[in-house]
């Protein structure tokens, strides 16, 4: 299966979906990663200096996975939902021949998510279906899709801090208590990390359950009135 996962910064696929990716590389499917905007709003310095870096930092998290890495080089901090972007991610998804993409959450806190969010929606038509990753810290999310992440959570902590220049360590640590938070929500036993996704159908994709790596294990539930009751 190709899996084309769509971020509008440098940092962002390793920060909201990288353990998914892992886990969907780990059964032997293709990634392709394209980084909407040239991330020079993401630090001090020169833009010319910060693009370079990021670009660096970006292509060294693609090569924990083996991604193919492309670059659409956009303004950081002006993407908009207009025919520029929806003509560059139309030429993406031709590109990676996806058979499932991965990008933001419509509702998440940057405006750049955002209009890459409604660029996505857009651009994929009936090309694939579009599943949208959780928000920073899970703000105004409603997951419809869990993966369990466990087996690469320390991987996705490597990831993260390839983006040496964006003092990483506050990611990996917000990433951690998301994570560990939405596996508690799927009822998965302690020391468990998850994933939250929101999947909404779209003719003709409707149900992308075989799509996606396995959920968090559920633990059994006792139901303690007939327990007391017996």
């Amino acid at each position: 299966m190709n899996v084309l996962a769509i971020g509008a910064h440098p940092d962002d696929i390793e920060i909201f979906m990288f353990g998914t990716l892992a886990a969907l590389a780990a059964r032997g499917d293709q990634l392709a990663y394209v980084i909407v905007t040239d991330g020079t709003r993401g630090g001090r310095g020169a833009p010319g200096h910060l693009r370079a870096t990021r670009k660096a930092e970006a292509e060294a998290a693609a090569g924990l996975l083996n991604a193919d890495l492309h670059f659409l080089d956009l303004p950081d901090g002006e993407l908009v939902a207009d025919a520029t972007l929806v003509k560059a991610l139309k030429g993406a998804i031709e590109r990676a021949s996806p058979d499932l993409i991965i990008t933001h959450a419509a509702n998440d806190y940057h405006g750049d998510h955002r209009a890459l969010s409604e660029g996505v929606r857009i651009a994929a038509s009936f090309a694939a279906p579009v599943l949208h990753c959780d928000t920073l810290r899970g703000v105004g999310a409603s997951p419809t899709h869990y993966v369990d992440i466990t087996a690469h959570v320390e991987a996705k902590d490597a990831a993260i801090r390839c983006h040496a220049s964006q003092d990483p360590d506050r990611f990996v640590s917000a990433s951690r208590v998301l994570s560990a938070f939405r596996a508690s929500q799927a009822n998965a036993p302690e020391g468990s990390h998850a994933e939250a996704f929101r999947f909404e159908p779209v003719f003709p994709f409707v149900d992308i359950r075989d799509l996606l790596p396995k959920a968090p294990m559920v633990r059994p539930v006792v139901n303690r009135a007939s327990v007391s009751r017996g």
